[in-house]
């Protein structure tokens, strides 16, 4: 077998990553993303060449501003050896997030799929993180009812949302979450998540703090703009006014302000094993677009 080349692309060399046959059943592809759509740069594109063919691809991403990927992207081939190779050589460690079918493991082919990419991904030293849903709201799907039964409030100051983070992350049960303290504590919970919200591009004046009549804080609504597609940024509830479907106020109020934004689609998320969360999501009218499976480096 001849020696396998692993090197990153070159300007003007884009037309490789689309020389690999994948038949596009999970991944960004299978919902519509191509490699010219997604805004990848050719130096964080690498592949796996044998004899000149491309069998194994990854790429990675970030925003326009940043100078290190974000997440592993895209990670296809036709060679689990090289891809494992591919993985190990690229100098990049980061999350490995893998776009689902919301039925993933009914269809044979699709299941195959998405276990030959883990497996492989796990080979190369990544661990599993979670399996998360990802729901696209569009104005199809009508806005949800205001309950009108808190106050919103925009809130300038970083050092009280950090707060709220802080409050939040405590006995939260988002699997990102719980990682980060386990490793590095609390407070860096709460930092990575307000470093998150002021990354992405949209307006630091949409966050909103909100209320009960009474002036008790309830929690964070924040929509917000992920380059491509709005988002609701973060939806949290302090633990002391959890159990009264808060939830469903802040994301209710956060649709409502990105619909009046021009938002044509909302993009959102959490942990399948958030149930809670995941019936609010219902309540308020965001279908399942696919689910995710994150794996850490």
């Amino acid at each position: 077998m001849s020696d396998l080349i692993v090197r990153p692309l070159v300007a003007g060399e884009e037309s490789l990553f689309d020389s690999l046959p994948d038949p596009m059943l999970v991944g960004y592809g299978a919902f519509g993303t191509t490699y010219a759509t997604g805004n990848y740069r050719p130096e964080w594109t690498w592949v796996a060449l044998r004899d000149g063919v491309v069998v194994a691809r990854a790429v990675w991403w970030a925003g326009p501003e940043d100078t290190e990927p974000k997440a592993l992207d895209w990670f296809d081939f036709t060679d689990a050896d090289a891809a494992v190779h591919l993985l190990r050589t690229a100098p990049f460690h980061v999350e490995y997030s893998l776009p689902l079918p919301a039925n993933w493991r009914d269809d044979p082919a699709v299941h195959a799929a998405a276990t030959a990419r883990l497996d492989a991904a796990q080979a190369a030293g990544m661990t599993f993180l979670v399996e998360r849903y990802t729901y696209r709201w569009t104005p199809d799907c009508g806005l949800p009812e205001r309950p009108a039964r808190l106050e919103f409030r925009p809130e300038p100051d970083d050092d009280v949302i950090f707060e709220v983070f802080r409050r939040v992350n405590a006995t939260s049960v988002d699997a990102h979450v719980r990682r980060t303290i386990a490793e590095r504590g609390l407070d860096a919970s709460a930092q990575e998540d307000l470093d998150f919200l002021r990354w992405m591009p949209s307006p630091r004046e949409w966050w909103r703090l909100a209320y009960t009549s009474d002036g008790e804080l309830v929690g964070l609504a924040a929509p917000c703009y992920h380059y491509s597609a709005h988002v609701v940024g973060y939806i949290a509830v302090v633990p002391e006014q959890r159990g009264h479907s808060y939830s469903y106020d802040l994301l209710a109020e956060t649709t409502h302000m990105l619909a009046a934004e021009g938002a044509e689609k909302i993009a959102a998320g959490t942990d399948v094993a958030n149930t809670r969360m995941a019936k609010t999501f219902a309540r308020a009218g965001y279908p399942v677009a696919h689910r995710r499976i994150d794996l850490l480096p």
